[in-house]
């Protein structure tokens, strides 16, 4: 098989992490080599967070590069717009709608932009948007938006549910399992 890459990337303190951890068991568990590498930037004041999942029949580098990931799954639309550039010509970036202004919107400095995904469509970029933010807080937390994603996510990879399921078994805490579970079925089913 082929090596497949996905990168995960949002703003420190959303769970990109956990999305990587659940995602790198599942393929683990599949029996693919799997490498993940990730990179902080200013994670705990609110900067960029991103990390590359590789998976296929051989990895031997961790590191995505330009025009390689086949997905990028965006914890917030700035996030998804700046790392485009990293995504295969037939690549899709799944991103969940929420709006969390940089630093150098906050003091003023400049504005968000605006359509910043409408862009992104009309440049040629397969742009799956979901609002896993209300969807994490039906699931019963803000802070499930990770887990929303990666069921989105799961709709593009032939595992079947009740994998990525028992992968979530693996590696959240017990007294969270049934409300990510909760939100992987409700991005999942989006």
């Amino acid at each position: 098989m082929e090596t497949k890459n996905v990168m995960i990337v949002g703003v420190g303190g959303q769970g990109s992490l956990l999305a990587s951890k659940l995602l790198g068991r599942l393929l683990v568990d599949e029996g693919f080599d799997v490498k993940v590498s990730e990179v902080h930037g200013m994670s705990q004041r609110g900067g960029s967070v991103v990390t590359y999942v590789r998976f296929g029949d051989k990895v031997y580098s961790p590191v995505i590069e330009e025009g390689e990931a086949d997905f990028i799954v965006s914890f917030e639309k700035i996030e998804a717009a700046r790392y485009t550039e990293n995504l295969k010509e037939n690549g899709t970036v799944i991103v969940n709608t929420q709006q969390i202004d940089p630093m150098p919107v906050i003091i003023g400095a400049t504005t968000y932009p605006e359509n910043i995904l409408d862009e992104m469509a009309e440049k040629g970029v397969h742009v799956d948007a979901i609002d896993a933010l209300s969807l994490a807080k039906q699931a019963g937390s803000v802070k499930a938006c990770n887990i929303v994603l990666m069921g989105r996510l799961a709709k593009y990879f032939d595992i079947e549910k009740e994998k990525w399921l028992s992968a979530i078994e693996k590696c959240v805490k017990p007294q969270f399992v049934d409300l990510n579970k909760q939100a992987f079925e409700l991005g999942y089913n989006f």
